[in-house]
């Protein structure tokens, strides 16, 4: 089995790079000199562009998606993006190579973060008809093992396996606090929501590398496909009245915001509103700590920027942070500076 010694988030302009990597996507184009390819390539650690100047891109009539491909190339920035300049690139057979290496994955193991999730629900809901729904949809054997392998979407936030558990995990916790902070919230349906606000993406995007759009997915959408799945559970719990069912359907489909977002309806309940920040800062935050964390940290303490974010239509900063104060240090199990001498009575 081949092993695999450069990543993507090692790679610098002016390197050389030999090593191998998976083709997510593939289209060919055509320069003056003749027709070349624009390939995406990704490993465990990210994605980076690369291209494939004529001749050699004559030698590939097709290269499709998931192809691994050993490469030999050359990194240079162009449009202030990194890419890669092809020189020679072979096909590898999948079976030469761990898949491990290729796909994203959540730092935190996607069965563990399903298991946190219905522990957070199961302590955090207290009506029970909410809480046995929830359940009840997370842990059908169908929708579970869809759920450990999706994606929270195709390339912005959470794009890697276990990132539709990890982002719908931070959403719950989200709303958990602010209902501390506003307790007229209805806690319990919020939360149910915010745990399944996101369940058509278990279908809206398919599983693997490509983490491209089913047929469905492009068609209808997440927001409908989630409604889709939950529907034969809601028919079936008759301890939750029509008036709960329809505010729960309502704080689902308007969780994008807007009409121009994707919502069929806007928030119009405060639970609606709620889910619609939660869901939309989760998001913002982790687009900015994948750019920050691929940011220039050359210039230390003074702070760095990133490079342009086309999804947040602006360059984002990585300030210099506030001085933690130092724990005080432990000398003879007492604390340094700790006075020894008995106090007065």
């Amino acid at each position: 089995m081949q092993s695999k010694k450069k990543y993507v988030q090692d790679i610098r302009p002016g390197q050389q790079v030999e090593d191998v990597f998976m083709v997510i996507r593939a289209r060919q184009a055509q320069a003056k000199n003749g027709p070349y390819w624009q390939l995406t390539l990704q490993d465990k650690t990210g994605e980076i562009q690369a291209r494939v100047w004529n001749p050699l891109s004559r030698q590939f009539q097709e290269i499709p998606a998931e192809q691994l491909v050993r490469i030999r190339a050359s990194s240079q920035v162009f449009g202030e993006q990194l890419q890669l300049n092809v020189d020679e690139m072979q096909f590898i057979d999948q079976s030469e190579v761990d898949p491990g290496l290729f796909l994203p994955v959540s730092s935190i193991p996607p069965e563990k973060l399903h298991q946190n999730l219905l522990a957070f629900l199961h302590q955090n809901i207290s009506y029970p008809a909410w809480k046995k729904l929830v359940k009840k949809i997370l842990t059908r054997e169908e929708i579970k093992e869809a759920l450990l392998k999706a994606p929270a979407a195709k390339s912005i936030h959470h794009a890697y396996m276990g990132g539709l558990l990890e982002h719908t995990l931070s959403v719950c916790h989200i709303c958990s606090q602010i209902c501390n902070l506003y307790p007229e919230l209805d806690r319990d349906i919020l939360l149910s929501a915010a745990a399944l606000h996101d369940l058509g993406k278990a279908r809206e995007i398919l599983p693997g590398a490509s983490r491209e759009y089913s047929h469905e997915g492009k068609l209808l959408g997440h927001i409908f496909l989630g409604l889709d799945m939950m529907e034969p559970f809601l028919d079936k719990a008759k301890d939750l009245d029509d008036d709960l069912i329809m505010h729960f359907k309502h704080i689902i489909i308007s969780h994008h915001g807007e009409l121009e977002f994707g919502s069929p309806k806007r928030p119009k309940t405060r639970e609606a509103f709620v889910l619609h920040f939660a869901d939309n800062l989760d998001a913002k935050i982790k687009t900015l700590d994948q750019a920050l964390t691929e940011g220039d940290e050359s210039e230390g303490s003074q702070g760095f920027w990133s490079d342009y974010q086309k999804s947040l239509g602006r360059f984002v900063f990585q300030p210099a942070r506030t001085p933690r104060p130092e724990a005080p240090r432990v000398q003879g199990g007492k604390k340094e500076g700790q006075c020894l001498l008995p106090l007065k009575e």
